[in-house]
């Protein structure tokens, strides 16, 4: 069986910090992508991947990635989406995971909102503040996501 690992949509991600304290707990490998270097802990299990800045090469390397062994962490719907199809589980930042059932209604959501949007301009605000409740939320999905994984 191959290891689990984390692949990490970086450049907006809120919750690097907590994905390094579980991985490291469970010994799991992180890849960190992003389209410019960020900082990361200098670890053996963190690896910084650094992509071209075309529009979403961070996505296609997470999505070419991604498989029945890997967890993707993103708030992006459509790269969630691919990940999905190429097997991998997939959490939000908020820690909610995307599923099979779930991301259809999520797109087509997306969809919606990117029409009200286009339609009334900038004036219906984005989505709440990120909380201690979703931080919280997301630690124990990750962790019980990698126990499933791990448990084969």
């Amino acid at each position: 069986m191959s290891a689990p690992v984390i692949l990490v949509d970086a450049d907006a991600c809120p919750v690097k910090d907590e994905i390094y304290r579980v991985a490291w707990r469970h010994e799991v490998a992180v890849k960190v992508v992003s389209n410019s270097r960020l900082r990361v802990p200098e670890h053996p299990l963190i690896e910084r991947v650094v992509v071209s800045d075309g529009f979403d090469a961070a996505d296609d390397w997470i999505a070419e990635a991604a498989d029945a062994h890997s967890i993707v962490i993103t708030a992006d719907i459509l790269l969630a989406d691919r990940a999905l199809k190429a097997g991998a589980t997939v959490l939000g930042t908020n820690g909610k995971p995307f599923t099979l059932a779930s991301i259809g209604p999520a797109i087509a959501t997306r969809a919606i909102m990117a029409d009200l949007r286009a339609g009334m301009g900038d004036g219906m605000g984005g989505p709440p503040p990120f909380s201690k409740a979703d931080r919280s939320q997301f630690l124990q999905a990750l962790d019980s996501a990698l126990v499933r994984l791990q448990r084969g």
